[in-house]
């Protein structure tokens, strides 16, 4: 089982590039954004709770996302390995999800980190908030406010995957297709 993060402040990209990378190298894509959205818009109890802590742009707590987490790998068990794309977001999470994957005989294989600037984040993001309508992406605060959740809680996971030497940075500005040949690259290493 290959298993690969893709890691990144919001807005730099890890959507789109999870899409491409899911074509050519047939993983099972994991974005905890996209498991919560699911919640948020079916109105279920975790949806609600979730969107508590999105609305103001934190983080959902550590115990229900790994929750996600888990019942959906368990429920694709079978596959050659998955991307995680937006998770872990803290060391908890990062330290949760290297334990689970030794329920499943599996590891990190490789971290690959799209670093992007704080100023570009903002712009790609406010108008991503006008064509998506999405909420959370409608209002700089709230953005910068993301920014630095992500800056204190989440950048951290770099350290502790660049420790255990799974993590390399991608330049997360210019071409799509040259940002996708610089991720490739490093798991072609690794396949």
């Amino acid at each position: 089982m290959f298993n690969l993060i893709l890691f990144g402040p919001p807005g730099a990209g890890k959507g789109t590039q999870s899409e491409k990378l899911l074509a050519k190298y047939s993983l099972v894509h994991i974005s905890t954004g996209d498991l919560l959205r699911a919640e948020r818009n079916a109105g279920t109890e975790l949806g609600n709770k979730a969107n508590e802590f999105i609305s103001r742009g934190e983080l959902v707590p550590d115990e229900v996302v790994i929750g996600m987490v888990r019942n959906f790998m368990k429920e694709r068990s079978d596959k050659a390995g998955f991307i995680f794309d937006g998770f872990p977001r803290t060391i908890p999470q990062a330290q949760a999800l290297d334990q689970l994957l030794t329920e499943f005989n599996a590891q990190i294989n490789c971290v690959l980190g799209l670093e992007v600037d704080e100023d570009e984040l903002v712009k790609r993001l406010l108008l991503r908030g006008e064509t998506s309508g999405r909420v959370d992406d409608q209002n700089e605060d709230t953005i910068r406010n993301r920014f630095q959740e992500y800056q204190n809680k989440t950048l951290p996971i770099q350290e502790h995957y660049s420790s255990q030497n799974k993590y390399h940075g991608v330049e997360g500005v210019g071409e799509i297709d040259d940002i996708f040949a610089s991720l490739c690259s490093h798991i072609d290493k690794l396949i």
